[in-house]
């Protein structure tokens, strides 16, 4: 197999029931781009490595220490120049692939999200919206760590996704500090509402913004008004 342009990083734990249809989306990309899938494992009990396996993924022990753990364990077995991070209960657009690479080369970007749509109970779509339209307007947008393409070295120089609550933000902004992302609007990834059914829409609304409600100022927030780096 040719170097792979990217890799799919995918971290599971008991994940039987999402697996399947995730790495069929996978599997299904219409690109010419070689791309390998890498699933971490966090010390499944079920048939996830099964699963994994039987797509042809290469599966990597991570241990079941956090999700961060899981996609930074992924991301040091991979070998694309692109990293592309999509949870275990995340499907995509059979023009994923292709469209954010080409996207992220054409603006120049270290890193970029997609719309999405969020499946499961009606309130998860206010989580939907919030995503689609008031994450890509922060000066550094939030890419949800289901949905995330980001350049290998960039992703290598702010140290991978920090071990922390909310590691999907605390990485999103020390690299929007550093380089530039951007959302792309014109491809999708569907993912599973079951953490707005478990955690309730305000719950999960405010794990994603409680620490970035000031971006949505934007560039003309006031002067002495921190950023900080409180993940």
């Amino acid at each position: 197999m040719a170097t792979p342009a990217a890799s799919f990083v995918v971290p599971a734990r008991n994940e039987v029931d999402y697996l399947d249809a995730t790495l069929a989306s996978i599997g299904s990309q219409t690109t010419a781009r070689p791309y390998e899938v890498v699933v971490a494992d966090g010390d499944s009990t079920d048939g996830t490595r099964s699963v994994a396996r039987r797509h042809g993924a290469t599966v990597v022990r991570e241990g079941g220490h956090s999700i961060a753990s899981g996609r930074n364990r992924g991301a040091a077995a991979a070998a694309g120049e692109w990293l592309a991070f999509v949870d275990a209960d995340t499907t995509l657009a059979q023009e994923y692939l292709e469209r954010m690479l080409a996207f992220a080369d054409r603006e120049g970007l270290a890193a970029a999200s997609s719309r999405c749509r969020i499946d499961g109970p009606r309130r998860a779509k206010a989580m939907e919206w919030t995503i689609n339209h008031a994450f890509p307007r922060l000066s550094a947008p939030i890419l949800p760590g289901f949905n995330t393409v980001v350049r290998r070295q960039a992703f290598e120089r702010v140290g991978g996704f920090p071990d922390v609550p909310n590691e999907d933000t605390a990485f999103s902004r020390r690299l929007g500090r550093r380089a530039p992302t951007a959302y792309h609007p014109a491809t999708l990834a569907t993912t599973s509402g079951r953490r707005v059914a478990d955690a309730g829409l305000t719950g999960t609304l405010l794990h994603y913004l409680r620490l970035d409600v000031r971006r949505l100022r934007g560039p003309g927030r006031p002067a002495g008004d921190p950023v900080g780096d409180a993940d």
